[in-house]
């Protein structure tokens, strides 16, 4: 279905005229790696008073919390509109709707209202993966959104919907795609990628899905898939989803932001005033074991992400301000709390977005361990009363940023 976007003001900047350098894609959750880190360079090291060049602002996105999906010339979202929870497509510029495929029934689980969803779709070749807020799991072609197949958590896996509705955004890993819906049967679920014929769905653990989603990463000889529950942190055998290592590490109201991996070392964090914990995975085969390296309230962070820059992690956590933690020894370098509030952090090129998550406001920050930067702020134009928490997309020299029905494009290009 083609829709036309309601433009409120045209684009600034023709986007055929920008740099034609190769660009970096941001083509699932926290970009091409998880990570939250873009690969584009010559981005403005400073901005200008009131920000960087707004080159469009345009409507017709629906209700929700998905991020910005940049592939190429192609923009990806979710949203709630025309009755139903839908996966789209849109031009580079964002003016027009390409393609918009219905995923399920629009809504708001939970208590507070927080309707749409949660899940930024992943985009793999020529297929899309999406979940919507009710564990509807969609496959659908980029080209012109046509299904090829889906699955719902609830009646296909056993899952149980946790309090505000699935969040997790679906994982691609070769000829699989990999999530969790968790409950009795399972946690975790592994699919042919082109079918959505299950491979493998892991006895255990048991947990209830909570709202992160999975890393992927070598340790030992096997391939894991690191996840946290309310109940515990586990890593999954890629090859047949058997558990690799489990460790109790008990959450609270809800766990969300995603696992950072390095080598042999595991960290998770979470709000709530749990904290964080780094663990170092060891063994071989089928048998491994995961060791405390240390537990803290350094980094307490809800989900606005970490972040990890060399062996420095930095994010937002409870009570202590945007922060720049030691990976290795759990030790904070600095924290800002009076500067900065609460909200999403990504990274391109040397710098910190940082999206305040009641206000909206950007804020740059230099990803130094010499203390709090700050690079340019602005205020989002035309703001709703939602929380901003979509995470700031870095692609092809611009910042996408998604505040409900509203996407707003920068251009970060220095000149």
């Amino acid at each position: 279905m083609k829709t036309t976007l309601t433009l409120i003001t045209t684009a600034l900047v023709a986007f055929s005229q920008l740099d034609s350098a190769p660009a970096a894609d941001w083509p699932q959750w926290r970009g091409t790696h998880r990570d939250g880190k873009s690969g584009d360079t010559g981005l403005l090291k400073e901005w200008p008073a009131g920000g960087p060049k707004l080159l469009t602002k345009a409507t017709g996105l629906g209700l929700g919390y998905a991020g910005i999906v940049v592939v190429g010339d192609r923009l990806y979202t979710m949203g709630d509109k025309d009755e139903a929870s839908v996966v789209m497509a849109l031009n580079a510029d964002g003016s027009k709707i390409l393609w918009s495929t219905k995923v399920g029934k629009l809504g708001a689980p939970g208590w507070g209202g927080f309707a749409g969803p949660r899940c930024m779709p992943t985009v793999d070749g020529d297929l899309i993966f999406t979940v919507d807020q009710w564990g509807e799991l969609v496959c659908v072609r980029t080209s012109d959104g046509k299904e090829q197949w889906r699955k719902n958590y609830e009646k296909d896996f056993g899952a149980s919907r946790p309090e505000w509705g699935f969040a997790e955004s679906p994982l691609v890993d070769g000829d699989h795609v990999i999530v969790t819906p968790g409950g009795s049967k399972g946690a975790m679920v592994a699919l042919k990628k082109k079918t959505g014929e299950v491979v493998w769905q892991s006895k255990e653990p048991t947990d209830q899905t909570q709202y992160a989603s999975i890393m992927a990463a070598p340790i030992g000889g096997a391939r894991h898939y690191c996840q946290i529950s309310m109940e515990n942190v586990f890593g999954i055998s890629a090859t047949d989803g058997a558990l690799l290592w489990k460790v109790t590490r008990k959450g609270r109201t809800a766990v969300i932001p995603t696992p950072i991996v390095e080598d042999d070392l595991v960290y998770f964090t979470s709000g709530y005033g749990v904290g964080c914990e780094l663990y170092k995975i060891s063994g071989s085969g089928n048998s491994f074991a995961a060791e405390k390296v240390y537990a803290n309230k350094n980094m307490v962070n809800h989900h606005g992400g970490v972040v990890k820059l060399g062996q420095h992690l930095y994010g937002y956590s409870d009570g202590k301000g945007l922060v720049c933690q030691d990976f290795k020894t759990g030790e904070n370098t600095w924290a800002e709390k009076e500067k900065i509030k609460k909200g999403a952090v990504s990274f391109a090129d040397g710098m910190l977005y940082c999206r305040e998550e009641d206000s909206g406001r950007m804020l740059l920050v230099a990803a130094t361990t010499e203390g709090y930067q700050e690079k340019g702020q602005f205020e989002q134009p035309d703001r709703t009363e939602k929380k901003a928490w979509p995470h700031p997309t870095i692609a092809n020299g611009k910042l996408y940023l998604r505040d409900q029905d509203l996407m707003l494009i920068y251009d970060l290009k220095a000149k």
